[in-house]
């Protein structure tokens, strides 16, 4: 279903694709007060809920999933980016996607390496239900779309809004598990700021390096070091179907000497990726030489997740792996993507 929210002078408005997964933004309860909310308002509805939007732009409307984000796989990535495609190839000057924030993070990075278009990709959501005082999806969704039809948000790739703040999806993370403030960017902050119904962008980011997948996404693990961890986990993901791995690492990339053979004997069947579990920052290269250091790893062949972080180098990885059979060149593609997050 297609809702055309129209003014007199519509003809002067941009257009703009909205594009609604389910999620918080769209929840509101089914029964009493103790069985929760579930995602079950349509796109256009929402869309409806946001007063005076015929004022800022032409929207159109569709549901294209409903659903709780947690339950995303690669394959309603995928259709979605499809779909974004096609609104840009149908002449919307952008795309606004409302989904679930529990890894907008991730969907939007995706979009951010399928969709080759200068014109921007906005996704948002909500901390707060519809059903609850202060509910922040109408303004939400409203600076989406201010954003999305804005000329200066041309060429950013794929951008967050929450909160009145203009986050770029490779350094976007959701911090915070009900604040209105629950997104930050720790490497840089946010671009900019939508203000009075005006976008401002107090810096820019370059393109990203593209892929384009040739068919299922491959399975990749992520893996968080911590205290005390002997490497046995990453001798179980042999055999288990994974075809690559993040480790999120100590500090600036390192792990415990007991992880080092293990780590050595995988890379014999998959690549691995060397990311820093603190979430900011760059993994280093040439600071420490002791065993399990980011020297002595990289050494062996893990490949440095540069800035990106251990959630979003998966991402990079998988659909690298899935874009070509050649695991060489899946690993040059992936670090194409490293060095032009920055």
């Amino acid at each position: 279903m297609t809702n055309q929210r129209d003014c007199d002078n519509s003809n002067l408005l941009g257009r703009v694709a909205h594009f609604g997964l389910g999620g918080t933004i769209a929840s509101r309860p089914t029964g009493d007060s103790s069985s929760g909310v579930l995602p079950n308002i349509g796109a256009s509805s929402l869309v409806e809920s946001v007063p005076g939007l015929e004022l800022v732009a032409r929207v159109e409307s569709r549901s294209l999933r409903q659903m709780p984000s947690a339950n995303f796989s690669f394959a309603d990535v995928l259709y979605v980016s499809d779909a974004i495609r096609d609104a840009f190839a149908g002449g919307v000057d952008g795309v606004v996607v409302t989904q679930g924030t529990d890894n907008i993070e991730e969907t939007s990075f995706a979009f951010d390496l399928l969709v080759d278009d200068e014109r921007p990709v906005v996704v948002t959501g909500a901390m707060r239900h519809p059903s609850q005082p202060g509910a922040d999806g109408p303004a939400n969704i409203r600076a989406a779309i201010v954003v999305a039809v804005s000329p200066l948000a041309k060429g950013m790739g794929s951008l967050v809004v929450m909160n009145d703040e203009i986050h770029a999806a490779r350094f976007v993370r959701k911090m915070h598990g009900s604040s209105l403030s629950a997104f930050s960017s720790p490497q840089c902050g946010p671009l900019g700021a939508v203000i009075e119904d005006r976008v401002h962008f107090f810096t820019r980011v370059d393109p990203l390096a593209l892929v384009s997948p040739r068919g299922e996404i491959a399975p990749v693990a992520l893996l968080r070091c911590a205290l005390g961890d002997d490497g046995r986990m990453v001798s179980a993901l042999n055999g288990l179907g994974y075809r690559g791995l993040v480790v999120e690492a100590f500090g600036g990339g390192h792990v415990a000497e007991s992880m080092v053979e293990p780590l050595a004997e995988l890379l014999n069947t998959m690549p691995i990726v060397l990311a820093s579990r603190t979430g900011a920052g760059v993994v280093l290269g040439s600071t420490y030489g002791f065993r399990g250091s980011e020297i002595d790893l990289t050494n062996r062949g893990l490949t440095s997740a540069g800035a990106l972080d251990g959630a979003k180098a998966r991402i990079a990885l998988s659909l690298a792996l899935a874009s070509t059979d050649s695991r060489a060149q899946a690993e040059t593609r992936f670090r194409d993507i490293v060095d032009t997050v920055g």
